[in-house]
């Protein structure tokens, strides 16, 4: 089956067919690093992560490329804050480093690189320096700006008539700009005091902090923000990507600015592909690190472990709207139990004495079939991680079904060695998919605090079995006290624990 993608350069779903049959070039626009990464940004990093392992799954060498904005005026307005550095640089250096510390708690793949602005800014410099030979940028009192009126597809991703659209940038940019519409593509002398201001933090005071500068053919200053994108994809993965993903808000102005940029240099098609992640809701508006609506990435995994947090994540695909509520959460977590438990009941079963290698369910064998096919059909439509999460549920589903009958369709009592074994593959090989681990192994605080639990239970346990009732019952209304819902089966003691929020 052909993986299908919503183009949003084209609006239509199309077949995926990346300029190489082998290899799939993939950029995703990273962080600005001013603030700690919230859920927000989870999302799109769980989706991103979640087409990588998918392109991989089909058979694809994936280059996937990520960067870190690591210059702008936001990240000059936390200098001095709160220990977190007294440069611009060491403000970036301290965030990218709890950034990567996130990354790796939810389980993501590395990208292949992970470039800076401040790294890249030769080559900056050499694509402005391009696109003024060309005739699409002019030097305007120190600072260069990107003609919109020379580039005639300009408008062609967001489908807005240039007529219409307003003045970007600064409001002193626009007595330099020959059309409101241009936009900085380097910017004359240091950050712009103004925009620092803007960004700081409440009780923050002072003059505000000077940022990093650059010499260059037009004077010292600092790179635009559109073009940093284009000079660091263009260099790690040349000119033209397969895939472009990036958040919806970014589609207007920085990827309209990308594609007149980088195809005004180059002559080429920037992106083939162009993929937007939707907006995480909180309430009635997006979660954002400027509105301050936010749950860092750091505290959702301490409060509910990696797995949980992604099953949450991927509960909606990555180009539909997804609401953060405290039920939504509840509802994920619980999805991630009946994940857990059937894999677990699933892997007892396959290796107890019950297991027959002649029993057959065929119903079992089928309901994994069906499910395999599902879950391969649902990424191929469009990454669908919806109705992928619900083929794995399925399977869980498959599972306690035969295990509560624990005879098969044939003349031999006992489980399907074979079919649970398919069904433990399964849930390994397309969790894999959605970044689920069935290891036993989570993250954070959840991790300690399940580590608790089972000690406690297992004090439980004991009393009951020396007919301490009421001890054992006191026990359990402790740890629900604390937010633990113990539950009762015929196989022993069972919890979840719950948030506070």
């Amino acid at each position: 089956m052909t993986l299908n993608v919503t183009n949003t350069l084209t609006g239509e779903v199309e077949p995926f067919e990346p300029r190489d049959p082998e290899n799939v070039l993939l950029y995703y626009c990273g962080l600005t690093v001013s603030d700690p990464p919230h859920l927000g940004h989870a999302r799109s990093w769980v989706h991103v992560d979640v087409m990588h392992r998918w392109l991989e799954h089909l058979g694809y060498d994936v280059r996937h490329v990520e960067n870190f904005t690591d210059v702008n005026e936001k990240i000059v307005a936390r200098v001095g804050e709160n220990d977190l550095g007294d440069s611009e640089s060491e403000v970036a250096r301290t965030y990218i480093d709890r950034t990567i510390e996130d990354m790796r708690s939810l389980n993501l793949l590395r990208a292949e690189v992970y470039p800076r602005v401040s790294e890249h800014v030769p080559e900056i410099i050499d694509l402005v320096e391009t696109l003024v030979e060309k005739g699409y940028a002019y030097e305007s009192n120190g600072s260069v700006y990107f003609d919109v009126t020379q580039f005639e597809e300009y408008g062609k991703l967001s489908n807005q008539d240039l007529d219409e659209i307003e003045s970007q940038g600064e409001p002193d940019e626009r007595s330099e700009k020959r059309h409101p519409a241009d936009f900085a593509l380097w910017k004359d002398g240091g950050v712009d005091p103004d925009a620092v201001e803007e960004h700081r933090h409440e009780g923050v005071s002072g003059d505000p902090p000077a940022g990093l500068t650059w010499d260059s053919p037009w004077g010292e200053g600092r790179p635009g923000w559109h073009i940093e994108c284009s000079a660091m994809s263009m260099t790690h993965l040349g000119e033209t990507l397969d895939i472009h993903v990036g958040g919806r808000d970014l589609v207007f102005p920085h990827h309209e600015n990308e594609i007149a940029q980088s195809e005004a240099a180059t002559d080429a098609r920037f992106a083939n592909y162009w993929l937007h992640c939707e907006l995480f809701q909180m309430d009635d508006e997006k979660m954002s690190s400027s509105l301050g609506n936010f749950v860092t990435v750091g505290e959702a995994v301490d409060a509910w472990g990696t797995n949980a947090l992604r099953t949450f994540l991927t509960a909606g695909s990555y180009n539909s709207k997804q609401l953060y509520s405290d039920e939504t959460i509840a509802e994920a977590r619980e999805r991630w139990d009946r994940l857990e438990r059937a894999y677990d009941a699933a892997i007892e079963a396959v290796d107890s004495p019950d297991a027959a290698t002649k029993a057959h369910d065929e119903t079992l064998r089928t309901a994994i079939d069906d499910a395999r096919d599902a879950f391969e059909a649902a990424m191929n439509d469009d990454f669908n991680t919806r109705e992928a999460q619900s083929a794995l549920l399925e399977v869980a589903t498959a599972i306690n079904r035969h295990l509560d009958s624990a005879v098969g369709d044939g003349s031999d009592d006992g489980y399907d060695y074979a079919g649970l074994r398919r069904a433990v593959e399964t849930l390994e090989e397309y969790g894999r998919i959605l970044g689920l681990s069935f290891d036993g192994q989570t993250t954070g605080s959840a991790a300690l605090a399940g580590d608790v639990v089972e000690l406690v239970l297992d004090v439980r346990a004991e009393e009951r079995e020396r007919g301490n009732y009421e001890r054992a019952d006191e026990l359990r209304d402790e740890l629900e006290a604390l937010g633990v819902e113990v539950q009762d089966t015929d196989d022993g003691a069972t919890y979840r624990l719950e948030t506070d929020e």
